[in-house]
């Protein structure tokens, strides 16, 4: 799936969608960010529920999917300079989102425990950033031999290949009753609550410095080389934080790694805003990524495990239309204030250091709960048991 991703972003290189100059107005770039989040409208309250109660259950989803990015692909093959272009990328934009949240639902129906997680969380992460860069490679060549088409065509073959390997997926039992309102509940839980803020402070963080960034750098006389440095580092720093992520999970917990994420970008963001300049910049782009990397495996983690099975689906497009909105937001602030560099790293260490500090109440809240619950239970305990010793002293013979 990965791999048809890249194929498509290599093919439409020079397309509206994915090369908006950035010298133009910023309106443009705005409709860019728009753009990017509308599918996520669609995913969070139609598809999350569907991928849920699917016949055949979420295995099949991710087929439809791969089906679907097939002749979506071949039809902008034939489409590729034409109106209809717009409403097939849209579309493919839709399903890709889709396959995250299904992909992110069907995992833990492929592990042996919850401690396994985190692992296989990180295992995809990595083989996805690996195999998709080394599948960039054909589709380039494709496209300057051939031209787009060649590359769409690719793409569609890798999506072929996804669909033949899905069929090993596990076939989950099909949830197909009503929902039950405790598990609505626990998809508001204090646990997931807190761990999503903290996420979406991570993913606003990735948001506001890649355009803070790309507007800051081109100011330089190496501006293009540098941002292209800032990308580089950060596409490395994801798959190193997915590859670190496991060995992290055996040492300490998932929601330890997310404390570990904001406390990283906090310090490292006002500690290169001292040091300004340019390469301070490229140095915090690695770091806000490796945070990002391993705060999303503690989180996925975490909704995996907490989140009720009847609504997994449900939630992922929940928390993840959250986060994607979070970037968007995030962007558009940097689009629109262009601050100077030492300011856009400060404001990278005050969002994570406002999620820390909302952190740590919100930690403390759910701890005096959890205290105030059990002495509540004991009480009762002690009540129950208070009174089971009235009869026994009713009936003793006098």
């Amino acid at each position: 799936m990965t791999g048809g991703d890249a194929a498509m972003v290599v093919a439409l290189a020079d397309s509206f969608f994915f090369s908006v100059d950035l010298d133009a107005a910023r309106t443009q770039v705005m409709l860019f960010l728009a753009i990017s989040f509308a599918p996520f409208l669609f995913v969070a309250p139609l598809i999350g529920p569907l991928i849920d109660r699917a016949a055949g259950g979420r295995r099949l989803v991710i087929q439809v999917v791969a089906v679907s990015r097939i002749i979506l692909l071949l039809l902008m093959a034939q489409a590729i300079d034409g109106l209809a272009l717009f409403p097939l990328v849209f579309a493919s934009l839709v399903l890709q989102k889709t396959y995250v949240v299904s992909k992110s639902a069907l995992v833990p129906s492929t592990v042996r425990g919850e401690e396994e997680l985190v692992e296989a969380n990180a295992k995809l992460g990595l083989v996805a950033g690996i195999l998709g860069a080394a599948m960039v490679v054909p589709a380039a060549a494709l496209l300057q031999v051939i031209g787009p088409t060649g590359a769409l065509a690719y793409g569609a073959a890798l999506f072929g290949l996804a669909l033949l390997s899905s069929t090993r997926l596990v076939a989950e039992v099909v949830v197909d009753n009503d929902v039950d309102p405790a598990d609505t509940t626990r998809l508001y839980s204090g646990r997931l609550r807190v761990s999503a803020v903290a996420m979406t402070m991570l993913r606003a963080n990735v948001g506001f410095l890649f355009f803070h960034l790309a507007f800051y750098l081109r100011g330089f006389d190496q501006g293009t080389l540098l941002f292209a440095a800032a990308v580089g580092l950060s596409a490395l720093s994801t798959m190193t934080g997915n590859a670190l992520a496991p060995r992290l999970r055996l040492r300490i917990g998932e929601e330890s790694i997310l404390s570990a994420a904001l406390v990283i970008s906090t310090v490292a963001a006002l500690s290169l805003a001292l040091l300004s300049g340019p390469i301070a910049g490229v140095a915090l782009a690695g770091v806000v990524n490796f945070c990002a990397a391993i705060g999303r495996l503690g989180f996925e983690s975490i909704v995996q495990s907490d989140a009720p099975r009847s609504n997994r689906g449900r939630a992922f497009a929940l928390f993840e239309t959250r986060f994607q909105l979070a970037w968007a937001v995030a962007a558009f602030v940097a689009v629109a204030i262009q601050a100077p560099g030492d300011i856009g790293y400060l404001i990278v260490g005050w969002f994570a250091y406002g999620a820390i500090v909302y952190r740590r109440r919100g930690t403390d809240r759910l701890e005096r709960r959890d205290h105030v619950l059990q002495l509540m239970k004991r009480r009762v305990r002690s009540d129950r048991g208070g009174n089971a010793l009235q009869p026994e002293l009713t009936d003793a013979p006098s």
